[in-house]
């Protein structure tokens, strides 16, 4: 998707404050107010079978592009690729109330969308919201010192890679589902709270796609302690036994030239930062703690790339 995306020329627009030059979570684009919009679109095939927890989270997947640019959702419209015959309507209705349930949550208006019938499901929502430029989150304002707080658990693929060959433990699909149903409002909150300029979501592109991300957009070298990464449970072993997914290894050949990793870090440490999140947290970029959140990392001197330490 990079090389597509870098044969689209360039816009030039004075109003537009993020583009997808750096792959930040969303656009951003100023209107005459002095406030901005912040504007989304993703969508995905099923991650768990419950069809009203499936729309709550790809509302909050969406949704989280627009809290991790800083923004407060405003309007939603849903993007659902069904085939009518496979299912009854209940179940489709129950991805919709999933859903609606959840944009109203984060104080949005679903305003319509678009249906296309698809042998494959899929569905999703593209998410418009508004925020002030002066607090706007991006990836490219990381600086050496600021340290990095991730706010919600990884895991996420390899539970639910897990649970589709029945060979998950229930508290580990239902902690999995519980994080990924939840909003990132309050760790958009907090990130205001504690001025933060740079910050990011753990999303497909998963934690060391996502750290690369800004390391090469604000100019800056990440170090990350694998050791105190927060994990779901079980999570380790479900990784150690296989249980991981197929885009690992690639995603890691893809980094390579920015990664290197410390050889005291162990194979199912890397499966993890690997590993692609549905709904994941945000990655909150300051020089001073942010609430309870967890510390993982740290903005060094050097070229622009990841290191990791155990």
């Amino acid at each position: 998707m990079g090389e597509v995306l870098s044969r689209l020329p360039r816009s030039l627009h004075p109003d537009l404050l993020v583009g997808f030059e750096f792959s930040d979570d969303a656009g951003v684009f100023r209107l005459p107010d002095g406030k901005a919009l912040v504007q989304t679109m993703d969508f995905f095939t099923p991650v768990v079978d419950d069809p009203y927890a499936y729309g709550q989270i790809a509302a909050a997947n969406a949704l989280s592009d627009v809290y991790a640019m800083g923004g407060e959702p405003i309007t939603a419209m849903n993007i659902a690729c069904f085939d009518p015959d496979a299912a009854p309507a209940e179940v489709w209705s129950d991805i919709l109330r999933g859903m609606a349930d959840n944009t109203i949550e984060a104080g949005a208006v679903t305003i319509g969308g678009h249906s296309v019938k698809d042998d494959e499901p899929k569905f999703g929502m593209s998410v418009t919201g508004i925020l002030d430029p002066d607090q706007m989150f991006v990836n490219s304002a990381a600086r050496v010192g600021d340290s990095i707080w991730l706010t919600k658990p990884l895991g996420t693929g390899i539970i639910t890679t897990a649970a589709k060959r029945d060979d998950c433990p229930e508290e580990s699909l239902q902690a999995a589902i519980a994080t990924m149903r939840a909003l990132n409002r309050d760790a958009r909150d907090a990130g205001l709270a504690a001025g933060v300029a740079c910050a990011t979501d753990i999303t497909g592109f998963w934690l060391l796609g996502h750290l690369a991300n800004v390391a090469r957009a604000s100019g800056v070298r990440i170090l990350l302690r694998a050791s105190s990464l927060p994990l779901l449970p079980h999570v380790q072993e479900l990784a150690a036994s296989g249980h991981t997914t197929g885009g690992g290894s690639a995603n890691l050949q893809h980094l390579a030239p920015l990664l290197r990793i410390d050889s005291a870090v162990t194979a199912t440490q890397i499966d993890l930062m690997a590993d692609p999140q549905t709904s994941g947290g945000l990655a909150l970029f300051a020089p001073a703690p942010i609430g309870e959140y967890p510390c993982i990392g740290v903005v060094i001197p050097g070229p622009p790339g990841l290191e990791v330490a155990h």
